[in-house]
């Protein structure tokens, strides 16, 4: 058990906590390009538009993300593995 539990962590530790930071990233970036386009374009209503849809698609990436990792925290500690703060 203590391998299996080893394997976890190094998986948790090596994949899944790197790939949620580049994709929380990824989503923090387009939240600010979404604002912006939104403060660039004060003049066109489309653009505006645009960087508002931009901005809330980054905020639901962001929140997607941190769902994301509390869920595989949760798991993780209700079955006994250790976590990575």
């Amino acid at each position: 058990m203590a391998t299996l539990d080893a394997f976890i962590l190094k998986v948790d530790q090596n994949i899944i906590n790197p790939l949620i930071s580049l994709l929380f990233a990824l989503a923090v970036v387009y939240f600010l390009y979404g604002v912006v386009q939104f403060l660039m374009n004060q003049d066109n209503d489309e653009n505006k538009t645009t960087g508002k849809n931009h901005m809330l698609w980054g905020i639901i990436g962001i929140a997607i993300m941190l769902g994301v990792y509390g869920l595989i925290n949760i798991v993780l500690s209700t079955f006994g593995f250790p976590t990575v703060g």
